[in-house]
């Protein structure tokens, strides 16, 4: 067991130190050589710690008669924090949201549901991140003299600038679906998925918000907001609380959810029976 405590802690341990570093070094801190040795020596001795406890769990899992898989996922749940996996899992659905953005495809989006665009707010602020994320790593890599560390931060720029992409694309390609049932999938990007049965549907509006905060927060009566560029367009009402994950792993429970759609109206208007189909002129001013 002490062999798995340390190679929680150094998973947990490991990357923020490597930050720490690499922060210094932008700042201009010179960083005597024998730090940086032992620091790429530390990193290497920590994948080593990891691979060897990995692979006696997974081997322990094998003995107990689990599959390939099993055993390797509930080495992985032992050894990585929650937190870490869940970051880690973050990443990998956005790189592969990326994919499907370049061949033009949407995640889950079934035939004969309705798909629901959410990017028109942050469009133009994740471009522009972007575009100062590809400036700041040319600047770096004119301006840095040392060639390793050039190298390194070379590679953690164009990285997070792939990243910064993936991000815009999980957004693109997972949008908010309303099912032919009426039920509703709620989503941003890779980091927050909720899906509501058509049943826990009791109203549905257009409704323009503006809330504070975090983009994904709970109120204390029971209201989530999940907000695209800090603001909310559709309120819905629900028969009784939904449990919901926040992208961290937190979890809670909501009666009344209010989310931002590029098109409110063909949101509520695929939510509402056309027998109770609300007047357009719902739309409440911002």
């Amino acid at each position: 067991m002490s062999g798995v405590r340390g190679a929680r802690l150094v998973a947990a341990g490991v990357v923020p130190a490597e930050l720490v570093l690499g922060i210094c070094l932008l700042a201009g801190v010179r960083v005597p050589a024998a730090v940086l040795i032992g620091a790429e020596g530390a990193v290497l001795a920590a994948l080593a710690l990891e691979a060897v406890v990995l692979g006696r769990l997974w081997r322990a899992g094998r003995r107990a008669g689990a599959g390939r898989r099993e055993a390797t996922g509930a080495a992985l749940r032992t050894v990585v924090p929650d937190g870490v996996r869940r970051l880690l899992g973050h990443e990998v659905r956005a790189l592969h949201s990326l994919g499907l953005w370049v061949l033009r495809r949407r995640h889950a989006v079934p035939e004969g549901a309705l798909a629901a665009p959410y990017t028109g707010p942050q469009t133009a602020m994740m471009y522009g991140l972007l575009f100062v994320s590809v400036v700041e790593t040319v600047m770096l890599a004119l301006l840095i003299p040392w060639p390793v560390v050039h190298r390194i931060l070379l590679v953690v720029d164009v990285y997070g600038v792939l990243l910064v992409l993936a991000l815009h694309a999980s957004c693109v390609v997972r949008p908010h679906v309303v099912g032919a049932d009426g039920s509703l999938r709620i989503r941003y990007g890779a980091l927050f998925d909720l899906r509501v049965p058509a049943a826990a549907v009791a109203a549905a509006r257009v409704e323009r918000r503006y809330p504070e905060g975090k983009s994904v927060r709970l109120h204390p009566d029971g209201v989530l907001d999940l907000a695209v560029g800090s603001q909310t367009t559709v309120t819905v009402e629900l028969t009784a609380p939904v449990g919901f994950v926040r992208p961290l792993g937190g979890r809670g429970q909501a009666h009344t959810v209010r989310f931002h759609a590029d098109d409110p109206r063909s949101v509520v208007a695929a939510l509402t029976p056309v027998r109770t189909a609300p007047s357009p002129s719902r739309d409440l001013p911002g």
